[in-house]
């Protein structure tokens, strides 16, 4: 279960109130994949609603079809649907959980909490509501608790994005090396929201410019628009800041998200989250569910804003198989020696300096005429290897960038 609260894209993209792009987004569920396969949330709402066409009351389509609303940024929809999977189950904590997630996204801290107490009653346990549970203690300001919430999840399905709110719930509370530890096995897997948070880890410790240059980055010509938003930042109370950069929401802002996905609409006329001024949460689904599957298939189509897309940014994913003759990549070199079987043992000595910063990191051996190399890799650019190394210097690792020439053979640490 992953959080229910997912940010859109894994991204966080906020748009100033004076003008066009700011870094931040609304997040989404986060409560662990709702879907068996690998698609979208739009995909993934549309197949469930074809269930509940046929059954209105199969539960595990109407836990699916609230999450991937809520990875939509629809809480109103996803509320329907947890509340008649409550009725289905009100055994099941699931509903629950996504209630509490619905109060998280509308910025409802407190009234989130019964929410989580009640699933842990039925048996959820904080490896999979911690994270949003942790993000409802963050937007009160209990920074402690919410750290100790997303720590609890982050061995749990919705770690990713537990990792990644502690890191910012890290930088609230002034620690900045520990929001980068926090992050950098995310932004050295090419993680791309974790890129992003790393910007507003930067922001939130007052360093607005090291901000704009990581969104540059991220969002090239971004920077103009973003510069009011991180320069603001840091003065925000703490509770502030976390709606800020977790919701995109400002204390003057009236509790209205700066930007978000926009409301998507049925060609037929029927709103998907049903009219707002409707005070019966269902009635929208019940008239969602009357139409015909194809009118639903065209009426789940979100409109994202453009700059809402995922921006394809920081580390390649970790290659397992060595480079081919031609190719030239960018690595880090952690050591280096004649004896290419000493490498594991080093590279183990260097994990446990810190082993959250390695998670999911594997080493490699580079094998060269003169001598072998332990290196971390591969990076996409020159600048993604040098944030990685940034990081590994806050727990006094050295690490400097090294490109394999063709005639190097690089294998994973272990077949050498």
């Amino acid at each position: 279960m992953r959080g229910l609260l997912r940010s859109v894209a894994r991204g966080r993209l906020v748009a100033c109130a004076a003008a066009a792009v700011v870094f931040t987004a609304v997040p989404a569920a986060a409560q662990g994949s709702y879907s068996p396969y690998n698609e979208t949330a739009t995909a993934a709402l549309t197949r469930y609603l074809h269930t509940l066409a046929s059954d209105p009351k199969d539960f595990t389509s109407l836990i699916g079809a609230g999450r991937a609303a809520l990875d939509l940024g629809d809480a109103q929809a996803a509320a329907g649907f947890f509340a008649r999977a409550d009725d289905v189950n009100p055994q099941s904590p699931l509903p629950q959980a996504g209630m509490g997630a619905v109060s998280v996204l509308n910025n409802q801290p407190q009234a989130a909490l019964p929410y989580f107490s009640r699933a842990q009653q039925l048996g959820a346990t904080l490896a999979t509501i911690g994270c949003d549970r942790g993000l409802a203690y963050d937007l009160m300001g209990r920074q402690a608790d919410a750290q100790a919430d997303y720590r609890a999840a982050l061995r749990g399905p919705d770690g990713d994005e537990a990792r990644r709110r502690l890191a910012l719930s890290l930088a609230i509370s002034g620690d900045r090396d520990g929001a980068f530890q926090t992050l950098a096995p995310l932004v050295a897997k090419g993680d791309v929201a974790a890129s992003r948070t790393r910007a507003f880890v930067l922001a939130l410790s007052g360093d607005a410019g090291g901000a704009v240059s990581a969104i540059n980055a991220a969002m090239p010509g971004s920077s103009a628009s973003l510069m009011p938003f991180l320069q603001r930042l840091p003065t925000l109370q703490a509770g502030q800041k976390a709606a800020a950069a977790n919701l995109g929401i400002f204390p003057d802002s009236n509790d209205v998200r700066l930007a978000s996905v926009s409301t998507p609409a049925s060609s037929s006329g029927v709103a998907f989250t049903g009219s707002v001024t409707n005070s019966n949460r269902l009635a929208g689904i019940d008239q969602l569910l009357e139409q015909p599957v194809a009118a639903r298939a065209v009426a789940q189509q979100p409109v994202y804003h453009p700059q809402a897309q995922a921006q394809q940014v920081a580390y390649a994913l970790p290659v397992r198989r060595a480079p081919t003759a031609a190719e030239r990549k960018i690595w880090l070199q952690l050591a280096s020696g004649p004896n290419a079987a000493a490498l594991k043992g080093q590279f183990q000595q260097i994990k446990s300096r810190n082993e959250d910063l390695f998670d999911g990191i594997p080493g490699y051996v580079a094998e060269s005429p003169d001598r072998a190399r332990l290196v971390v890799g591969p990076f996409r650019t020159a600048s993604d290897a040098e944030t990685f190394a940034q990081d590994l210097e806050t727990v006094h690792i050295d690490a400097f960038r090294w490109t394999n020439s063709p005639s190097d053979q690089i294998v994973p640490l272990g077949t050498e």
